[in-house]
């Protein structure tokens, strides 16, 4: 069985030449089971070429020069006429061409697979690596630094935080009443912009004044001050931030100790604009006893009707007994003119 049985009676006419100084002579040409075998007139052997190893030196010319693989002083030519031999010589070397391993191919292929693989890690892996490791490193004063930097940026929106009369210090008061696991809360009442609270890295907590000024006790803001304290220990602040921002801002904070402008002013639209994250009502409840804060005016707050939230009264830790006060009736009072209305 020849290499290919379309070609096992396949003769032809050609010039071969052992050595580039030898005479050459004009041969038949036939195709073997793995050779292409080359006779004189008296079918005497003078060659055998092996199929894998046979090349051509001039593709596209006539007449068609071939010779063997490593030895191009040995040729055989082949004129335009022997058109069919030449077809099959070719065809021949082109199907064990596709059965030889590609070592360039090969390498094309893993530098592909490679490129993936790192792109892969530097879209899935790297982000969550280098903020893991900026909330490791990053200090509290840096933190406080970019709360106070995007707190200057809500404040074009929402307006100058509240201040008036005595309000500031009975402020102080309730932070230091609800502290964060850090220490006092700082907090920060707006005139709008921010929908009912949320909070910043370092440990601001942002209140709308409306939490404030339309209730008749202090236990409702208190509420709120609460979920923020139990969602940021849920998710570190800064993590939300560089979560938001990406892995170039979270590269910058790690080498320059700053973050970009843009990226601190996405963050602050970001953040006024985003629904409240909901917490499970055991998180709230733990949260309220851990305070000594009751429950259901924050309930109530929420869901005046109490359907929604009715776990929540329901399991008030201080249903049936008073907890510490919040604030006197004085500071209270003071608190809810600390926007001047």
């Amino acid at each position: 069985m020849t290499a290919l049985e379309e070609y096992d009676r396949i003769e032809a006419t050609g010039l071969w030449r052992a050595t580039p100084k030898a005479q050459r002579r004009e041969v038949i040409v036939s195709i073997g089971n793995a050779t292409l075998k080359i006779t004189d007139h008296n079918d005497t052997a003078l060659a055998h070429w092996s199929l894998a190893a046979i090349q051509r030196a001039n593709t596209g010319s006539d007449p068609a020069i071939f010779h063997p693989d490593g030895d191009k002083g040995e040729t055989l030519e082949l004129a335009a006429d022997e058109a069919q031999m030449i077809a099959a010589i070719e065809k021949l070397r082109q199907k064990i061409n596709r059965t030889r391993p590609h070592p360039g191919r090969f390498r094309l292929w893993a530098g592909v697979g490679l490129g993936l693989a790192l792109l892969g890690l530097a879209l899935f892996w790297l982000p969550g690596a280098a903020r893991d490791h900026a909330l490791r490193v990053v200090p509290a004063v840096k933190r406080a630094e970019l709360g106070a930097s995007l707190l200057a940026r809500i404040t074009r929106v929402s307006g100058l935080p509240c201040a008036a009369g005595e309000g500031s210090r009975a402020l102080r008061k309730l932070g230091a009443r609800l502290p964060s696991p850090q220490g006092a809360a700082r907090l920060v009442v707006l005139p709008g912009g921010v929908r009912e609270a949320s909070h910043l890295p370092g440990g601001v907590i942002l209140l709308n004044r409306a939490l404030i000024e339309d209730f008749e006790e202090p236990d409702v803001v208190a509420g709120y001050i609460i979920a923020e304290h139990l969602t940021a220990g849920l998710q570190d602040p800064l993590a939300d931030f560089l979560n938001h921002a990406g892995v170039f801002a979270t590269a910058q904070l790690l080498t320059t100790g700053h973050v970009g402008e843009a990226a601190q002013d996405a963050y602050a639209r970001h953040l006024l604009t985003r629904a409240a994250t909901p917490l499970p009502t055991a998180t709230l409840l733990a949260g309220f006893s851990a305070w000594s804060v009751r429950a259901s005016p924050y309930a109530y707050a929420r869901d005046i009707t109490g359907e929604e939230t009715l776990a929540l009264i329901e399991a008030d830790p201080f249903a049936h007994r008073a907890p510490e006060p919040l604030l006197s009736d004085n500071d209270w009072l003071r608190l809810q003119a600390i926007c001047g209305g």
